[in-house]
């Protein structure tokens, strides 16, 4: 029986990092569009405005993204050590940041129907208050989004591996609602261009054609957003960047090959891997463990060394390396 402690080879597998001070704002910035929201269906609906009552019914899909990117926090914080999680919930906040964007590309499809119908079927539209409402829209968002900009110093304390992306290295559940405030913003913007051309020029068309550009701008950001979240959600292998250095690192020393390499991704900011070697050499897993301690990133290695029976190999140097090197 193994009467020795355990603690020295065991570890954490809590990789979620600490987004308390993102949370903290985006309460606050569902507050103020929740608070908007409610005010625009509110004046739209006594002073029959159909322009506030679409503003208002617009932004009441923003603050349901909101509230998925507050619940991604919430979840991932209080599960944070629940063992039915292999890698911990450090994925949570990621999957809130897929949710959203593809929220975010639900608005941006309706957006252009509405806009190609108005091309066809133009509506009156009541200039003064449509613009005071777009003002007022812009002003709310321009300071959402001043308070969802991502302060590494304040989310968490990491330096980021020279190699790493940075897509990759962004709070992406943060990423998906400062993405929804600033296609608000935008909307807000293209609304003021259109109603303003509108009103001084005649062009009534301006407010579709504003319509579908801001469609294919936030179609843009949605599918940066998917395509992101999704390479990490599917344990998509790192750049061939990061597998060098690793192989690098580990066939500097002694005899070893690298027989086998998986890099991923357990949340944005940490990596794991599993590394197979054969060597003549064999070592303890901390030894090839800390030919790796330069890379902070990877959070997360299994370590395999297997023990070469046959005559060591002079001519065993680092000539195959880019055939790990393929992501």
């Amino acid at each position: 029986m193994h009467v020795h402690t355990l603690e020295q080879w065991q570890h954490s597998h809590n990789f979620a990092d600490d987004r308390r001070h993102a949370e903290k704002n985006t309460k606050i910035v569902m507050v103020f569009t929740a608070a908007t929201m409610m005010a625009e269906i509110l004046a739209g609906t006594i002073f029959g405005s159909m322009a506030l009552l679409a503003d208002g019914w617009h932004m009441a899909t923003h603050v349901a993204a909101f509230g998925i990117t507050l619940f991604a926090y919430q979840y991932a914080r209080r599960h944070a050590a629940d063992p039915n999680y292999t890698f911990g919930t450090g994925k949570v906040s990621v999957l809130g940041g897929f949710a959203s964007s593809v929220a975010l590309a639900v608005i941006a499809l309706l957006m252009a129907f509405e806009s190609i119908e108005r091309f066809f079927q133009p509506q009156v539209i009541q200039f003064n208050e449509a613009i005071g409402v777009a003002i007022l829209g812009l002003i709310v968002n321009l300071a959402s989004a001043w308070l969802l900009q991502e302060h590494p110093d304040h989310d968490h304390h990491h330096t980021h591996h020279h190699h790493h992306t940075h897509d990759h290295d962004q709070d992406q559940n943060l990423r998906a609602a400062y993405i929804h405030v600033l296609a608000d913003t935008l909307t807000s913007v293209f609304a003021i261009v259109a109603l303003s051309a509108g009103k001084f020029l005649g062009w009534v068309w301006m407010d579709a054609l504003m319509g579908l550009v801001g469609a294919v701008v936030i179609t843009q950001w949605a599918y940066g957003l998917v395509r992101d979240t999704s390479s990490i959600l599917l344990d998509e292998s790192v750049g061939k960047e990061i597998k060098l250095d690793i192989i690098t690192a580990i066939e500097e020393h002694a005899d070893n090959r690298v027989t086998d390499l998986h890099v991923w991704y357990l949340n944005q900011n940490h990596l794991a891997a599993t590394i197979s070697l054969v060597t003549h050499y064999p070592q303890a897993p901390e030894h090839y463990k800390k030919l790796l301690s330069h890379i902070p990133s990877l959070s997360h290695v299994l370590v395999e060394a297997n023990h070469c029976h046959g005559e060591p190999c002079m001519d065993c140097s680092s000539d195959n390396l880019t055939e790990w090197a393929e992501p």
